[in-house]
């Protein structure tokens, strides 16, 4: 059991591993820091955790586990703050979805705690936000990536892998920068597309009666452009070689495809076509498939 866990960030990823944990019985006593008062006491009236404090270095202080649940942009600062007040024994990971940038920020700041940084990220969210979005099911059934890095102890490792197992979800390591081509490729991308295309859609005078019109297909992508712009931000500016990468090659394909509409090639589209739902439907057809959601 975890005596004291410090949830620094309780919003919807935050909050919900501490009720995992707690629902599993594996943790003691839970300990959150918000900047804002009014979610700090917002966590504490739902229950998310026992003691709320607008303090980094109290929370922080003789936890065993600390997860770092904050936008990218504030993980630098937190890393900073929070360095001088963990004990030697003390773990900490985080929630990140742009490993390099994340392993970048705690080597400048916890030079010392680096043995016990396991970088992380449950692949996992729903586009709701806040401590009210928490809940205890969240990561059943879904993947949590760590990146440990050559400082990061095993012992660590063991720690945090057996925190995620506790809440439901499926582990699994991999290098950072394998981690971060991987997620710019398959929810990085997919997010930058569902913004751009509603927040085009947006600008029509019409709007109101295209999305009047919108099928399922259309909800169902278009679903993700409701997360939180803050958090989406940082995760481009964090993870923006892998992304600039990925949206040149999508731009070359997507002037192919103009192209072959222009010329009528329908041979082009329908291989195009073909190759994508083939390997969709190959894909999401695995028995046991776990879904791998951001939102």
């Amino acid at each position: 059991m975890i005596d004291k866990l410090a949830i620094i960030g309780v919003g919807l990823i935050g909050g919900s591993l501490a009720l995992a944990l707690k629902q599993a019985g594996a943790v003691n006593h839970v300990v959150g820091y918000a900047r804002s008062d009014l979610t700090r006491q917002e966590a504490l009236a739902l229950g998310i955790i026992d003691e709320a404090t607008d303090s980094l270095a109290d929370a922080v202080r003789h936890a065993d586990l600390v997860f770092v649940a904050v936008p990218m942009g504030a993980m630098s600062a937190v890393f900073e703050e929070m360095a001088p007040h963990l004990s030697a024994h003390t773990v900490v990971t985080d929630g990140g979805s742009a490993k390099a940038q994340v392993v970048d920020a705690a080597r400048t700041a916890m030079r010392q705690q680096m043995p016990n940084f396991v970088p992380g990220h449950p692949i996992a969210g729903t586009e709701k936000s806040g401590p009210s979005a928490a809940f205890a099911e969240l990561y059943q059934q879904h993947r949590v990536v760590l990146t440990p890095v050559d400082e990061t102890s095993a012992e660590a490792v063991r720690l945090v892998e057996k925190v995620w197992q506790t809440a439901g979800a499926e582990v699994f390591c991999m290098g950072v920068e394998q981690h971060d081509l991987l997620l710019a490729a398959t929810s990085h991308l997919p997010h930058l597309l569902a913004f751009n295309l509603v927040g085009m859609l947006a600008q029509r005078d019409d709007c109101d009666e295209v999305l009047r019109y919108a099928a399922g297909g259309f909800r169902d992508f278009s679903r993700i452009a409701s997360s939180d712009a803050v958090m989406w931000r940082d995760i481009c500016l964090g993870n923006q070689q892998a992304i600039l990468e990925l949206m040149k090659q999508y731009r070359q394909g997507l002037d192919q495809i103009e192209q072959a509409i222009r010329s009528g090639d329908g041979d082009y589209l329908i291989d195009v076509f073909i190759r994508a739902k083939k390997a969709r439907d190959s894909r999401f057809a695995e028995p046991g498939l776990i879904d791998n959601s951001e939102v």
